[in-house]
This record gives structure tokens, sequence and C-alpha cells, in this order.
């Protein structure tokens, strides 16, 4: 039998990796769905509705500003000014202008895919990274729990090539769900923005820099779900990868920011793992040192810019480090 046609089969009977992303994938279509009630396409009738409210908001400032300046004027003329309530010259309570009220904060939520879509890109990278983090610990997690992987190597004794073999299995269910996935997310925001917003502006270029993050956000995916099998490989147990990250981010987070902080260290953000996020998600962030311009006043504090070239090397980096031990605990440790 083909091992990784075997290994295939067993990540899609897994009930835990099947609740899991169904779980994902209706949470997903939930967020789609509300996204597409909430929003609508602002016509003429729409935004003469919203000048009426701004012409209603406008002469209700009007009013109470006259309002107030004569309860002000009746004060000083008895007497008894408050000046905790009313300025001393009560001229210097004027009505607003009309331009004060202008009609576009009262138009109803209508969803504009060139600026809106990339900020909902984070929600499904949040959501499908985290999902197959777990996907991929429990996979190789549960085997050496139940004692599986020990039976099996008995079967096929190469241990690395069976541990490569789950592991390419995974990358590959990873892939075949969240590729599609991406598609029709980015299809169901789509089709939100031509029944309910706007898709001006997307020219070929916009067009592109969507393609790259969504292929951005595959790529994590398959990451995540290689660290998580990692982990769980040197650890054999599901919980003891879901543990560690979070010391990781938590722990070390804090104790790297810590750090930086009492060292006085130039650009402490490119200390914290969310700038490597951002970075990955928008293709680069820039990062301010504002320490250097410490009680200097007119002083313009040098940036740098975090790109998402030194997240993919970071990246790479821990997938190589994670599988790598992962391969030699394996190997020397005793399996049984």
């Amino acid at each position: 039998m083909n091992l990784y046609r075997a290994e295939l089969r067993r990540l899609g009977k897994r009930r835990f990796v099947r609740y899991l992303v169904a779980a994902a994938l209706l949470v997903l279509v939930a967020i789609a769905v509300g996204t597409f009630l909430g929003n609508q396409k602002i016509g003429p009738a729409a935004f003469a509705e919203a000048e009426r409210t701004a012409e209603a908001e406008y002469r209700a400032g009007v009013e109470w500003a006259e309002q107030w300046r004569a309860e002000c004027e009746r004060s000083q003329t008895g007497g008894a000014a408050d000046t905790n309530r009313f300025p001393p010259n009560c001229a210097d309570i004027v009505a607003p202008t009309r331009d004060m009220y202008p009609a576009e904060p009262y138009l109803p939520a209508t969803f504009t895919f060139h600026r809106e879509f990339p900020t909902t890109l984070y929600i499904f990278a949040t959501l499908t990274t985290l999902v197959f983090f777990a996907a991929g610990a429990s996979f190789i997690g549960a085997e050496w729990t139940s004692g599986g992987m020990m039976n099996l190597l008995l079967w096929r004794p190469r241990r690395l090539r069976v541990l490569f073999t789950k592991l390419a299995a995974l990358l590959t269910g990873a892939l075949a769900v969240t590729a599609p996935a991406v598609l029709l997310w980015t299809a169901a925001h789509w089709a939100t923005a031509v029944w309910r917003g706007s898709t001006a502006e997307m020219t070929a270029g916009a067009w592109r820099s969507v393609a790259l993050t969504e292929l951005r956000v595959v790529v994590l995916v398959v990451a995540a779900a290689a660290v998580g099998f990692g982990l769980a490989a040197i650890g054999r147990h599901t919980a003891l990868a879901l543990g560690g990250v979070l010391a990781v981010l938590v722990l070390g987070q804090s104790g790297l920011s810590f750090l930086a902080d009492v060292t006085d260290a130039t650009y402490p953000e490119a200390w914290l793992l969310p700038m490597y996020w951002i970075a990955w998600m928008d293709s680069s962030v820039e990062l301010t040192d504002w320490q250097t311009c410490a009680g200097q006043p007119g002083c313009v504090p040098p940036t740098i810019e975090l790109t998402w070239l030194h997240t993919g090397v970071l990246m790479v980096a821990v997938v190589l480090l994670v599988s790598g031990v992962a391969a030699w605990t394996v190997r020397r440790r005793d399996v049984s």
C-alpha cells in the first residue's frame, strides 16, 4: 500500500481535523454572510436621506448653540455667571456652519472592495493558521499518544521516511483546503462589493496585490501546519505543541519586549512577532526609532522597513529548525 495515499486518507478521516476545519469554514461563511447583510449599495436615495439627516443635525446644532448662548447671556445679566458652565464672553458660543455636517458620515455602511477586502484577509489568515497549526499537531501527536506510530514503524521501519511522508500528506491537505477556501473568500466579498458596495479602483495592479497577499496567506497556513506537526513530533503529544507556542507568544514575547525596553534597543518593535505578521500580510511595515530623538526638538527619527522577505526568512528558519529537531528526535530516541 502506498504510505502517502494512506496518510492522506487517514488525515481526511480524523474526526478532530474534520470537525475543526468544518467549524472554521462555518465561521468564515458566517462572517461573509454578515458582511453581505451588513452593507448596502449607496444610490441617490441613500445619499438624499443622508443629506436630510445632515441638515437635521445641522439645524439641531444651530438651535442648541443659540439656546446655550441665550442662557449664558441671562446668567451674566443676572449677575450670577457660572464660569464653570459658560465662557467669559458669551459671543464665543457660535453656531456651527453647514459644512461641518457633510452627508458622508450619515451614509449607510457599504463595502468597498479595494479598501476593505485586505482587512478581511487578516481574519481569514488568523483563523486558518490557528486551525491548521492545531490540525498538524494533532495529526502526529495523536499517533504517538495512541501508540499508532510505534505500530506503523514495525511495518515501515524507516523512521524519517514515515515522518516526512506524514508531513507531506498534512501539507497537501492544508494546501487543498486553504487554496480553494481563499478563492471562495475572495469571490464572496467580490459579490458583496458588486451587490452591496463598490468595485472601483480594482485595477490590474490592485488584483496583483490581492493575489500576492492570498499566496502569502496560503504559505503562512502551510508553514503553521508544518511547525505544529514538528513540535508535536518533538514532544510526542499534541498539548506540548500547543503549550509551546502559547509559551512563545506570551512568555517569550513578554520577555523580549522587556529586554528591548531595559536595554534601550533601537527599533524595539522588531523584536515582536506581530510586526512580522503585519509585514507578511501587508508586504512591508515601517518601524521608527523614536528613542533617537528623545528630548531633541526638530529631530527626524530614523526608520527602517520590515518586509515580507524578512518574515519569509524567519518563517523558513523556524520550519527548518523545528523539522530538523523533529527528525533528529524520531531518528535517535526510543519509539517504544
